[in-house]
């Protein structure tokens, strides 16, 4: 699998933090928080790294 999410995870994601649903920088956390929202285990998973991986990057502008 490669390194690029679908336009359809980006959005869900984006949808989910405008939510103001708080995620954090680990995708284990990320996976429980996700796991009655989503419809399969992939979509799951895939949007669990793609908001660890926002959020991660949002920390790293902060400190910066």
């Amino acid at each position: 699998m490669g390194k690029i999410k679908p336009k359809s995870v980006k959005r869900a994601a984006n949808v989910l933090v405008e939510r103001e649903i708080e995620f954090t920088n680990s995708f284990e956390k990320n996976k429980k928080i996700l796991e009655g929202v989503t419809p399969s285990k992939k979509l799951r998973n895939q949007m669990a790294g793609l908001l660890a991986k926002l959020k991660k990057r949002e920390e790293a502008k902060i400190k910066k």
